[in-house]
């Protein structure tokens, strides 16, 4: 599998996709720290809310060959500033999580329109408490 690292808002849902990935029971904790596994980095939330710790993105984002920004289907929230993916010279993919909670096809397309506007070139939308999305994700990072 491609190596990956995911980048998103506290609460989106990166550790417990990573869980998933990995086949793990689903067990919630927050991220402090990025954690490094075999092909998954999980980075913490605070990573994306607060620009001045953009550089440890970039930095770590050295050791992926993908990014994975996530954002939850049931965000109102302006999560990724226009072109966010420009920080990273790996390919950038948009993951919206959380697709069993949307109430609307709005919200859905809400979350479609900030990862465009992000930058990225592919979207997959998943729930990872569902098992929705996740094949097609994972035979996508496994790939060349």
């Amino acid at each position: 599998m491609r190596k990956i690292m995911f980048v998103g808002s506290v609460g989106v849902g990166k550790t417990t996709l990573t869980q998933r990935l990995k086949g793990l029971d689903i067990q919630y904790y927050k991220t402090q720290a990025v954690q490094f596994h075999d092909s998954i980095i999980d980075t913490p939330g605070e990573f994306l809310q607060h620009r001045r710790y953009y550089n440890a993105l970039t930095v770590t984002a050295a050791e992926a060959e993908i990014i994975g920004l996530l954002i939850a289907a049931n965000s109102t929230m302006q999560t990724f500033p226009q072109g966010f993916s420009s920080l990273f010279t790996q390919d950038v993919i948009g993951i919206i999580s959380k697709i069993d909670l949307v109430d609307s096809e709005e919200q859905l397309e809400f979350a479609r329109k900030q990862l465009l506007g992000a930058g990225v070139k592919q979207i997959f939308e998943i729930s990872s408490t569902e098992n929705t999305g996740i094949d097609e994700l994972k035979t996508f990072l496994e790939s060349e």
